[in-house]
């Protein structure tokens, strides 16, 4: 693939990760930046390790250069040619065209895992077309103790091609040698074994293969001793190969797999070889005959009739594997995100079922508790509802949102139940003359004017105060310890001032038959250590005292005169 690829699949990989982690999976806060930090070094490490490679390719290609790579389009078979490959190509020629082959010289054994993986990186859509011949010319061999060190090289190269096209490359196997002196000016003739026909099959010039039988038939008077005389060949070789490079390579030797050739070919032309060579020992030992050493200038023919057998698939281009690896990446991602919306949604599903089911186990006695319950399902209700109304997170979405069937059971469970209303007054008589009203049942909190709707409580609860002479009406007003204890003095006077007001308004007595007081917290009735206690002590008191001077209403005799007169009728 092409560094602008890799590049944009880096970034498209970052940033959805970024993505995820952010707005979908469920983390905390530290979590979060933590694994963010740690994609976008991951990111920064992987695209300046692409671009450190992309510099080593682009010097390795300056060194080697890429003229003999076929075109990206190419439609043919690409050939790696191993072994003995020298014969088949013009002195200093790298590469060899047809016009449906393209053949490419490896010089050695480890230039082959190079050249594989140079030419997948620029021509990947040729990795389908790629596959390894094998040329066998054992007349280029004097040693065979070298000729099978040699193969074993070229074997285990094959087998590191294995890391660059996933599996081992296609391996087939071609041999070339001289044929016997009969022949010696007739065509090249080809020989192949391969899957798609059972045995050995004759393979002539411009016409479909045939078995050797009929190969054997179709010849002439004239050409009968010629094609006999290559069978007897091709007999010997056969043999020759069996021993030398089949079971090399069927045989498993540490990290060597076995190697099955797809395709075996033979070519009987004139090979340029050496004295004393393989081929000579062989036929030697057979005929006691040694064969003649040929002399020719010519690259030795390529095997053309042999490419219809090898296996071929279609090629992925550059573009083509990008685009699966954005999809790859992309459904990566969906997957992931559904995954993480499926574990929010069940965490509110559990969070409101915890509520529901803490709230209907609880009976209201005592109501806090209860209240408490009751109002945590509310801010569950009121959040549902704005999400409703809004649109739910992007972390709840991708069709699995649960939130919108959970509104009915919060509202239902919300209606059946109502909370006591609080007690209006708290009255604690400590004696017949003394009334005590609660403070927050007359006043707000803090607030010393009447609250709305307290002047019916007022009523029913003052109707045994009467106002008459020689009687002191002192209201006063008594605060718990909690604040400021100057402001806690100053409201309570200001709220017995208060209670005072609305009773000489209200039953038009005069403002002599009242006395106001103001003590703050300095008089607890009850311990201000718990909420009860401090509710006992915010109260105001209105109480009846007896004072001879106190409280003259116009039209009435004052306390003093009737006792007087109750003294003269008695003495009377």
């Amino acid at each position: 693939m092409r560094d602008i690829y890799r590049g944009l699949l880096i970034a498209l990989a970052g940033v959805l990760a970024l993505w995820l982690i952010l707005s979908f999976w469920p983390l905390s806060v530290g979590s979060r930046v933590a694994l963010s930090l740690l994609v976008m070094l991951l990111g920064g490490a992987m695209i300046w390790r692409q671009h450190r490679a992309s510099q080593v390719r682009a010097i390795a290609i300056r060194e080697r250069g890429d003229a003999i790579l076929p075109p990206e389009d190419f439609q043919g078979a690409v050939i790696l040619v191993c072994g003995d490959n020298a014969p088949l190509f013009a002195s200093g020629s790298r590469h060899r065209e047809t016009r449906q082959d393209w053949y490419l010289r490896v010089k050695d054994a480890e230039q082959l895992p190079r050249l594989a993986e140079h030419l997948i990186q620029l021509r990947p859509a040729l990795a389908s077309h790629i596959s390894v011949m094998l040329a066998v010319v054992p007349e280029q061999h004097a040693s065979g103790d070298d000729f099978t060190q040699s193969l074993r090289g070229w074997q285990r190269a094959v087998a590191q091609c294995r890391a660059t096209f996933g599996r081992l490359p296609p391996l087939w196997t071609v041999t070339w040698v001289s044929p016997p002196a009969a022949c010696a000016d007739a065509e090249p003739a080809w020989f192949a074994e391969t899957s798609q026909w059972p045995g050995i099959r004759a393979y002539p010039s411009a016409q479909p293969s045939l078995s050797l039988a009929e190969w054997a038939r179709e010849s002439g008077a004239d050409r009968h001793l010629s094609r006999l005389s290559q069978g007897l060949w091709l007999d010997s070789l056969l043999a020759w190969q069996n021993r030398a490079v089949n079971e090399l390579l069927a045989v498993r030797r540490g990290d060597l797999p076995v190697m099955t050739p797809c395709a075996q070919g033979i070519c009987m032309a004139p090979v340029n070889g050496i004295a004393g060579n393989l081929w000579q020992r062989h036929i030697t030992a057979i005929t006691a005959l040694p064969p003649d050493v040929a002399a020719t200038s010519e690259p030795l023919p390529l095997p053309e009739l042999l490419l219809p057998a090898l296996p071929r698939r279609r090629g992925v281009s550059h573009r083509m594997a990008f685009w699966r690896y954005v999809g790859l990446l992309g459904g990566t991602f969906l997957l992931l995100a559904m995954l993480a919306s499926w574990m929010h949604n069940q965490r509110l599903i559990r969070s409101v079922g915890d509520h529901l089911a803490l709230y209907h186990r609880l009976t209201g006695d005592p109501a806090a508790p209860k209240l408490r319950a009751q109002q945590r399902l509310r801010a569950d209700g009121a959040l549902l509802d704005d999400w409703l109304r809004r649109g739910e997170p992007l972390r709840y979405r991708l069709g699995l949102y649960q939130g919108v069937r959970l509104i009915p059971p919060i509202e239902a469970a919300v209606s059946d139940w109502a909370p006591p209303p609080p007690p209006i007054i708290q009255r604690v008589i400590q004696d017949p003359k003394t009334l005590r009203l609660d403070s927050l049942s007359l006043f707000d909190y803090g607030a010393s004017v009447l609250k709305a709707g307290s002047t019916k409580l007022l009523v029913n609860s003052l109707v045994g105060i009467r106002a008459k002479p020689g009687w002191l009406i002192v209201v006063s007003g008594h605060t718990d310890n909690t604040g400021n204890a100057k402001l806690n003095q100053a409201l309570s006077l200001q709220r017995a001032e208060a209670v005072r007001d609305w009773m000489r308004d209200t039953g038009d007595v005069p403002e002599s038959c009242f006395a106001v007081q103001g003590y703050g917290a300095s008089r607890p009735v009850a311990t201000n250590d718990t909420a009860e206690g401090r509710a006992l002590n915010r109260r105001v008191e209105i109480s009846l005292v007896p004072q001879a001077s106190a409280c003259q209403i116009p039209g009435q005799p004052s306390a003093l005169s009737q006792d007087d007169d109750a003294s003269q009728h008695n003495g009377e």
